[in-house]
């Protein structure tokens, strides 16, 4: 047995149970399984029926006159930035005698850099052959457009020194003619320092132009280094798409996208939804304590034996149950009509070895009253019978109209008056199925508590109740319903049956509120309600008896 819990206050409780929304994602796996399957089916038929396009890819070796070891790769996004440019994508086409339009053609390829002087060009077209010459035109515009802007700097910087350097022999002209008038006999000690400035100057004037010079030179003679360096590398070639790579691609891509998207999907569907799946939030929302676990659907072979062995203990715990009541004792199911159906037979079974049963049928659902009985099965009791309407209106608003097939025949006068309050009123409104049980037969009630539920006709099935609820059907605010429902109408629910539950589910499904808190729904005197009188002890619900998930939980 687990140790008590402490319950949490709901100032405390989390504002988003990550373990809940981990179960709540898991049991719809369904939802995105079939996502992701249909995400992969998605992308295979992409890949078939929208093939890529005729493809060309060439290389070009770009030299850069500003080329640095540790460039960052800058100037080779430049000209893959330059590539994307209608002046280039015009010359091509012009290249090409083709009348599409630059900015179309522009959307047709695309350039990336390799390295800081790679740079590869990647083409489109109608068909192979068109593919390659549109690469080979687009690459040969690149290189001309490059070589004509190295080019075109070069000779600027050369003619900017030139202009330097003609403008330095002109002022050495000057300097050499001041220097010529000044060098005369007569000349004073002032003259002297005048010419020494002059000297200076020109021997100034002489290195710089000697300067521009070289520089002018060294400008024009790198420049076919450059030319020269900018080629295409590789010359272009059409790109074989496999058809069965590009399926495998397309398929693990839609795989990828269609189970992250339906894992979302799930996440916000279960947050939304807040349907609780976990033993603990169901037996908290309940006000119950879940005292056994079922699986809903048939065990497989090696746990079949397991189930089985958890089902007899379930039938001889509720038969040792409904033999200590002095009260009929129901089981009301949520979300698992059929699941509730087969424990009120085996429950029926095991009763009728030692006196006899009879099973009043309420479910919504022909379950039980539509089954093929077998031999030495309890009878089971439906609802055929209608109940007659009691008219006591003083017209003939009910008595006077015409009855359509299937609607409850119309009482009046006396025969109404016995029907309208006690005992008798509830047999023939909703205890119909009361009426068909003989005196000394044990009654075992079935019904549902489902939305649309009828709350009153309940207590009719019994005035306590096994709770057969199956895990993530009921959103929060309905199990408080039911509890509330039931409370009100003094039915005491002895426990929760959970059917479906989650295999990892480690939580605890045991109420611990005290060894002397009545269960929901327990009948009191009115005293007690009052505040007088004692209070009944009531005995601690056993813990949940669960199938083991694996052979070495089971030894």
């Amino acid at each position: 047995m687990t140790t008590p819990a402490t319950s949490e206050s709901p100032a405390s409780a989390p504002l988003l149970d990550l373990q809940a929304l981990v179960v709540a994602v898991r049991r719809r796996r369904r939802l995105w399984c079939s996502m992701a399957l249909l995400g992969l089916l998605l992308g295979a038929a992409v890949a078939v029926l929208l093939p890529p396009p005729p493809t060309a890819v060439t290389k070009v070796l770009v030299a850069h006159q500003q080329d640095q070891p540790n460039d960052p790769g800058t100037l080779i996004r430049t000209d893959a930035a330059l590539l994307h440019t209608t002046r280039i994508a015009g010359a091509a086409l012009r290249s090409l005698e083709s009348p599409e339009k630059p900015e179309d053609f522009m959307e047709d390829y695309e350039g990336l850099g390799l390295t800081n002087n790679l740079l590869r060009i990647t083409v489109t077209g109608d068909s192979d052959a068109e593919a390659v010459a549109r690469a080979e035109a687009l690459a040969d515009a690149f290189v001309a457009d490059h070589v004509r802007r190295i080019r075109e700097a070069a000779d600027a910087e050369a003619k900017t020194l030139l202009e330097q350097r003609d403008r330095m022999r002109e002022e050495l002209a000057e300097v050499n003619e001041a220097i010529g008038d000044g060098s005369s006999p007569q000349s004073g000690p002032q003259d002297s320092a005048s010419m020494e400035s002059l000297f200076a100057r020109r021997a100034e004037l002489t290195s710089r132009f000697t300067d521009f010079g070289q520089r002018a030179a060294e400008a024009r003679i790198g420049t076919p280094q450059l030319v020269a360096g900018t080629q295409i590398v590789d010359a272009p070639r059409v790109v074989r798409h496999s058809l069965t790579g590009t399926a495998a691609t397309d398929a693990a891509i839609g795989l990828a996208l269609g189970l992250a998207l339906g894992l979302a999907v799930a996440a916000v569907a279960s947050v939304v939804a807040d349907r609780p799946v976990l033993r603990r939030d169901i037996a908290a929302n309940l006000g119950a304590s879940v005292i056994a676990e079922l699986p809903r659907r048939p065990a497989r072979l090696w746990r079949r034996r397991r189930t089985r062995a958890a089902r007899t203990r379930l039938t001889t715990s509720l038969a040792r149950t409904v033999r200590g009541s002095t009260e009929p004792v129901s089981l009301l199911e949520l979300g698992c009509a059929r699941g509730a159906s087969v424990i009120a037979l085996d429950l029926a079974r095991e009763l009728a070895e030692q006196e006899p049963v009879v099973v009043v049928d309420g479910l919504p659902g022909p379950q039980l009253s539509g089954r093929r009985p077998k031999p030495g099965d309890p009878p089971v009791v439906g609802g055929e019978q209608t109940p007659a309407v009691p008219d006591d209106l003083p017209g003939p608003q009910l008595r006077g109209r015409h009855p359509k097939p299937g609607e409850p025949a119309v009482g009046g006068g006396e025969q109404s008056a016995p029907a309208v309050g006690g005992e008798q009123s509830a047999v023939a409104v909703g205890g119909e199925h009361a009426a068909a049980v003989a005196p000394g037969e044990r009654r075992l009630g079935v019904g549902s508590v489902a939305p649309g539920t009828a709350w009153t006709d309940l207590r009719c099935l019994g005035t306590r109740t096994v709770l057969v609820v199956r895990a993530g059907h009921g959103s929060a605010a309905w199990l408080h319903t039911v509890a509330r429902q039931l409370a009100e109408q003094r039915i005491t629910v002895i426990g929760v049956v959970l059917i479906d539950p989650d295999p990892r589910d480690r939580t605890d499904g045991t109420l611990w509120d005290g060894p002397h808190t009545a269960p929901r729904g327990h009948s009191e005197p009115s005293a007690r309600r009052n505040g007088a009188g004692p209070r009944p002890a009531e005995q601690l619900p056993m813990p949940a008896a669960r199938v083991p998930d694996s052979d070495q939980e089971a030894r």
